[in-house]
C-alpha cells in the first residue's frame, strides 16, 4: 500500500530506475451507454514519465475513459489499473491510497471560488497529511512558483485572475501531494495561442525535470507536435492508432488525415494573420 506524501522541499517522485514500467493498464475496457457502446477493447498501457495524449473525434469517449481510470465511472468491463492498484476492484483503502498518488485538473479547473488561490492549493494537503500550518503555507508557496505563479497571487480569488493564471493554479493544486501521474483534461482548452504554448512547457517541465507521467485529453495540435511523447487514438471503440506523432500521422486512416490535415491548415491560417 502507498506510503502517505512527505513533506519535504522537493515533491520528484521515487526514483524508478525502469521507465517503461506501466502506471497506467487498460484492458480490454468496454463502456456502455444503455445500447450504446463507446468503447469495445480498449487496451494500452503508459509507462513511468511519458508524456501522452489520448485523442480521437467527438463521442469517443476521452473523457469518460480518463474518469474511469482515476475510478470516477465504472467501466462495464474490463479491467483498469492504475500505479498497480484494479481501481475497480480494490479496497477503499488501496483506493485511498492511490488516489493520494495522482493529481486531477479537470477542463474548467474546478477551482473553488469561494477561496483564494493559495487556500485552494492546500485543499488536498488539508485533507490527506497532518502536516502543520507552516509547513502548508510554505508547500502552497513552492507549488505556485513550480506552476509559474508569482508568490502574491496566492492571496487572490480565482475569479481575479487570468484564465492561464488560472489554469496554473489549478496544476498547483493538482500537485500539491507530490504526484507520480498527472491527469488533464483539455488543458490549453479557451487559452490564447501564446498562454497555451507557455503551459505546454510548463507541463513539459513536470515530466522532465521531476518525473511525472502526464496523460492528458487533447485537440491541440500545437501541444501534439510540441510537447507529447506518445499519442493514443481512440476510433470505434477501439485503440485505432498508438505511437509518435510521426507514427500515427503515418497510419492509414481517413480520420487521422482528415485530423492532422484540417489542423495544420488551421494553424497556417493563424500564423499567417488569416
Amino acid at each position: 500500500m502507498s506510503q502517505p506524501p512527505t513533506a519535504n522541499a522537493s515533491m520528484a517522485p521515487q526514483p524508478v530506475d525502469d521507465r517503461s514500467a506501466s502506471v497506467i493498464e487498460a484492458d480490454a475496457v468496454v463502456t456502455r451507454f444503455g445500447a450504446h457502446t463507446v468503447h469495445d477493447g480498449v487496451s494500452f498501457s503508459v509507462g513511468r514519465g511519458e508524456l501522452v495524449a489520448l485523442i480521437g473525434g467527438s463521442g469517443t469517449g476521452k473523457s469518460v475513459l480518463l474518469r474511469e481510470i482515476i475510478g470516477l465511472h465504472r467501466p462495464t468491463g474490463g479491467r483498469l489499473r492504475l500505479l498497480g492498484t484494479d481501481m475497480w476492484n480494490a479496497s477503499s483503502d488501496e483506493l485511498a491510497a492511490v488516489r493520494r498518488r495522482f493529481g486531477m485538473m479537470f477542463q474548467d479547473g474546478a477551482l473553488f471560488s469561494s477561496l483564494t488561490v493559495a487556500q485552494n492549493v492546500a485543499v488536498p494537503l488539508r485533507e490527506n497529511t497532518r502536516l502543520s500550518q507552516p509547513t502548508i503555507d510554505a508547500l502552497v508557496a513552492l507549488r505556485l512558483l513550480q506552476a509559474g505563479l508569482p508568490l502574491e497571487a496566492g492571496s487572490k480569488s480565482p475569479s481575479e485572475l487570468s484564465g492561464g493564471m488560472r489554469k496554473r493554479a489549478a496544476i498547483a493544486r493538482a500537485i500539491a501531494l507530490e504526484p507520480e501521474i498527472l491527469f488533464l483534461d483539455e488543458p490549453t482548452s479557451g487559452l490564447d495561442p501564446i498562454t497555451a504554448r507557455g503551459f505546454d512547457q510548463l507541463v513539459r517541465s513536470l515530466v522532465d525535470d521531476l518525473g511525472i507521467t502526464v496523460f492528458l485529453v487533447t485537440h491541440d495540435l500545437d501541444t501534439l507536435l510540441g510537447v507529447v511523447d506518445r499519442l493514443i487514438v481512440l476510433s470505434r471503440g477501439k485503440v485505432l492508432a498508438d505511437g509518435s506523432v510521426d507514427e500515427v500521422m503515418a497510419v492509414d486512416d481517413q480520420w487521422v488525415r482528415d485530423y492532422f490535415s484540417v489542423r495544420r491548415m488551421a494553424h497556417g491560417d493563424s500564423e499567417n494573420g488569416s
